[in-house]
This record gives C-alpha cells, sequence and structure tokens, in this order.
C-alpha cells in the first residue's frame, strides 16, 4: 500500500505565505481590499492549487475581491515558481472560503434562538 505524499501539503502551505505576502507588499489592485487567505489545496501531482480566501465586506466586496485576485494569478504564479524547488508550478484557482460566513451566521441564529427562550 502507498503512503500518502506530503509533498502536496508542503507546496500548498508555501503557496500560502506567498500569495498572503504578495497581498501585503506587492499587490496594489484596489479591488482586492481585506482578502485573508484561509486554506490552499494541492494536487498530489502538484499541477493545480485551490486558494481559497475570506473577505470583509458585501457580497460586492467579494466579487472585486475574486476579480482581482484572478487576475493577479499570473503574477503569483511566477512567484510562486520562483520560490519552489519544483519542475511543476501549480495553476492557481481562487475560491471564496464561506466557512466565516457561515459561522456568524449559526451564531447570530442560536442568539436569536436564546434571545425567544428568555422571553
Amino acid at each position: 500500500m502507498r503512503r500518502k505524499s506530503r509533498r502536496p501539503d508542503q507546496v500548498a502551505e508555501t503557496v500560502r505565505q506567498i500569495i498572503a505576502d504578495a497581498l501585503l507588499t506587492q499587490l496594489r489592485d484596489p479591488r482586492i481590499g481585506f482578502v485573508t487567505i484561509t486554506h490552499v489545496e494541492v494536487t498530489g501531482d502538484l499541477a493545480s492549487a485551490t486558494v481559497r480566501f475570506s473577505v470583509m465586506g458585501e457580497e460586492t466586496d467579494r466579487e472585486a475581491a475574486l476579480a482581482g485576485l484572478t487576475s493577479a494569478a499570473g503574477f503569483l504564479r511566477k512567484l510562486v515558481g520562483q520560490a519552489l524547488a519544483t519542475r511543476i508550478v501549480p495553476e492557481l484557482r481562487f475560491e471564496l472560503d464561506r466557512g466565516l460566513e457561515h459561522a456568524a451566521r449559526i451564531n447570530q441564529i442560536l442568539g436569536e434562538l436564546r434571545e425567544e427562550k428568555r422571553d
């Protein structure tokens, strides 16, 4: 039985660090406001990386951030390629991570239920 390689996880963490750093220091796109890289998942063959992110603000802010990140994907991939010691540099695909949004909604509902119970 073949063991799962740790390499995709290592590459994913490197990609996360590079993109997070680039957001702070190199990207000047106004569409990319308060973006946080929450998770990166790299395929076993290292050919593709799904970058999940969250954004503070309204739905229009989220859509603008996605457009900004998508347009910067080539530049970010170049940065990743310079940092990785691999022949293959993963294609970057960005997805909005709605986990924090869902957690906030659940907390809101639970709070409302507690208020109703008190009444």
